[in-house]
């Protein structure tokens, strides 16, 4: 049995962080229903498929249900789809809050209140509903109708301020959505408070998770720098402001790279030793740790050109056995290949319906009880809308067809 078996969850998500919120609860058993619409679909559905042409096709109307992306997000969940727009189908509906334990979205604010989602219309179905909305900015305060995407979350949540060259001025854009992914974490924790809450009291709530602090949480060293000392952070490129070397060191090959941080006296010692180059403990530039900070940019220089001549593992390896942290740079292919990603089952492999081999990262838990797990592959649209109305709700198959008939389950 998984830790989350027995609970069920209504997933309004689209894009990253509501359909990953989902994933990360459903991988750990609970079952997690995809709520879908044919007159507004999940745009991760839409496009051509990140998938070669001989799989791709050129039939148009199969592509809703062969984008990878969506596949991973969407892992071990049934997809539903309901015209909520249409008259009669909050009937259908309310049966399935009644047996429901969390409505999930990531819409604007006010969506769910406009489609009588919100937790106020909810609990008058189902008094101990929990529901839980990610939103850029929160459904309160003079941004609430901001509209944000995921790099946007993390320059608003503070991070990119503190990312970027030394000797620029200006801060990176990190293009990849790592502000959704990282609320999604927060959400999953949340809604599992929420669940604790209501095993003890019986009753539900409503959570708010806005996006831009989930990622200011992140800035706990950043921020009580600036409190206590008034100060804020610069760009700093690899520089750290207490360890150097500190950095990314270039290896053998294109674009190969070893990652080194070194502390105390006793590591810098022996990182000195383990290349090579023990003169560099009588350089006064080098002398302590005070005048290696001052003189990094000289000691970086002279680190790379002995880190060239290294396969990054070897490198690793040599540092490592003297006790000094240094680990390979790894890319996706590098990850894939990995001996150590391998023997943790760190991604696995799965044979989807439609596309054929998909490669997806696992679940990083290790529970020895209650594992996650890959169950089943992501749903096509409303594959699962039969068993949702004859098994779960108890609809026959003549109400099931007239519930089509009139548009409802479209």
């Amino acid at each position: 049995m998984q830790s989350l078996e027995g609970y069920r969850l209504l997933d309004f998500g689209t894009a990253v962080a509501g359909p990953q919120t989902g994933q990360l609860l459903a991988d750990m058993g609970m079952e997690v229903i995809k709520i879908e619409t044919r007159t507004k679909l999940d745009g991760l559905r839409l496009g051509r498929p990140t998938v070669g042409p001989e799989i791709a096709g050129t039939d148009e109307s199969k592509w809703l249900d062969m984008q990878p992306v969506f596949h991973v997000l969407n892992r071990n969940k049934l997809s539903f789809t309901i015209n909520l727009k249409q008259l009669g189908a909050m009937d259908v509906f309310a049966r399935l809050i009644k047996i429901s334990d969390v409505v999930s979205d990531n819409s604007s604010p006010g969506v769910m209140e406009r489609l009588g989602l919100d937790q106020a219309s909810l609990e008058k179905i189902k008094p101990d509903i929990i529901t839980i909305t990610l939103t850029g900015c929160g459904e309160s305060g003079p941004m609430r109708d901001t509209l944000v995407y995921a790099p946007l979350i993390i320059a608003l949540g503070g991070l990119e301020s503190t990312l970027g060259y030394a000797d620029d001025k200006s801060p990176m854009n990190l293009v990849p959505g790592y502000g959704d992914t990282n609320a999604s974490i927060h959400a999953a924790f949340a809604v599992l408070a929420a669940l604790w809450h209501r095993e003890e009291t019986g009753e539900g709530q409503h959570i708010s998770l806005a996006e831009s602090y989930a990622v200011t949480s992140l800035l706990g060293e950043a921020t009580m720098d600036y409190l206590m000392n008034g100060n804020i952070p610069g760009l700093q490129g690899n520089n750290h402001p207490a360890l150097c070397p500190h950095g990314n060191y270039p290896c053998q090959g294109n674009d190969k790279w070893v990652a080194i941080a070194v502390d105390t006296e006793a590591d810098w010692k022996n990182f000195c030793t383990a290349i090579g180059v023990p003169e560099w403990l009588k350089d006064k530039r080098f002398a302590d740790k005070a005048t290696r900070l001052k003189h990094r940019a000289d000691l970086d220089k002279l680190i790379a050109a002995k880190t060239i001549k290294f396969d990054k593992y070897d490198i690793t390896n040599v540092l490592q056995k003297v006790n000094v942290a240094a680990t390979p740079v790894l890319n996706c292919e590098d990850q894939l290949a990995d001996p150590h990603f391998l023997a943790n089952k760190t991604f696995y492999e799965i044979q989807h319906p439609v596309i054929g081999k998909e490669i997806f990262y696992s679940n990083p838990a290790r529970m020895s009880e209650t594992p996650p797990a890959f169950r089943h592959h992501a749903p096509a649209l409303g594959e699962n809308n039969d068993h949702i109305l004859t098994k779960l709700l108890g609809y026959s198959q003549q109400e099931v067809a007239d519930l089509v008939k009139q548009q409802i389950i479209f």
